[in-house]
C-alpha cells in the first residue's frame, strides 16, 4: 500500500496547478468574475489546508468543517462544494500514479505562459 500523501502537500501543488489556471482565466473574452470569486475560494481553502496541515486520517472532516468557517454565510455553499473537490483530488493523488506524479513535479502547465513570455513560475520547469 501506498503510504497516505499529507494533504498539505497536496494542496500545497493544487495552489500552484491554479496558480497556472489564473494565465488561462486571465485570457478568456467573457466576463471573469464567477471565475475569480470560485478561484478565490479554492485559493483560500487550499492556504488554509497547508497552513492546518491536518492528519491524512482527518482531511475530510477537516473538510467538511471548513464551510463553517467562512467569514460570510454565502460562501459557505462554494467553500462546501470546493472542499469535495479539493477531497477528490486529494484521493486521486493516492489513487492515480500519474495525477500524483504531475502534482510531484509541481502540477508544471502552459496555462503560466502569457503569450510569448516565459513565466518565472516556480511549478514549471525548463526542458532542453
Amino acid at each position: 500500500m501506498v503510504p497516505a500523501i499529507r494533504p498539505a502537500e497536496v494542496c500545497k501543488a493544487l495552489l500552484a496547478a491554479l496558480e497556472a489556471s489564473e494565465g488561462q482565466r486571465k485570457r478568456r473574452k467573457r466576463d471573469q468574475t464567477p471565475d475569480a470569486i470560485g478561484l478565490a475560494v479554492k485559493r483560500e481553502l487550499l492556504q488554509r489546508a497547508v497552513e492546518a496541515d491536518p492528519e491524512p486520517e482527518g482531511f475530510e472532516e477537516w473538510l467538511l468543517d471548513y464551510s463553517r468557517t467562512c467569514v460570510t454565510s454565502e460562501l459557505a455553499g462554494p467553500a462546501s462544494a470546493m472542499a469535495r473537490a479539493v477531497f477528490d483530488e486529494w484521493r486521486l493523488a493516492h489513487s492515480l500514479e500519474e495525477f500524483r506524479e504531475w502534482l510531484d513535479r509541481g502540477a508544471p502547465s502552459q496555462d503560466v505562459f502569457d503569450g510569448n513570455q516565459k513565466s518565472s513560475h516556480s511549478n514549471v520547469r525548463e526542458t532542453k
